[in-house]
């Protein structure tokens, strides 16, 4: 069974930032991560959009990172929201109680 490589796309649209994220996120991949969010977590002028439609597995160091990435943007007062959410990464963050805080749909991010 072969595992595909962690990557992070970023995409610049008019309205918002999209990360669209692939593969396993785990320890190994997380600083790659957090180094895509944090170049652009703090830029308040467009919504942060992660796509996580190609995403295979997250661990609890992934699912912190969101976390993270959550309160930033809640203090920030700038959207966040998570697209696209397999079933078994949705049943995860449902667990962990985060589901709830992941804006799934903003309008106006083209």
């Amino acid at each position: 069974m072969s595992v595909e490589k962690f990557q992070v796309d970023q995409e610049e649209l008019e309205t918002s930032i999209q990360l669209h994220i692939r593969g396993e996120l785990d320890l190994a991949a997380a600083l790659t991560f957090r180094h895509a969010l944090e170049a652009v977590v703090h830029r308040t002028d467009k919504a942060l959009i992660l796509d996580v439609g190609k995403l295979t597995y997250i661990d609890s160091t992934g699912i912190g990172i969101v976390v993270s990435a959550l309160k930033i943007r809640d203090e920030l007062k700038a959207p966040f929201a998570v697209r696209h959410i397999p079933s078994g990464i949705k049943r995860l963050f449902d667990l962990t109680g985060i589901s709830g805080f992941l804006n799934e749909g903003i309008e106006g991010t083209a």
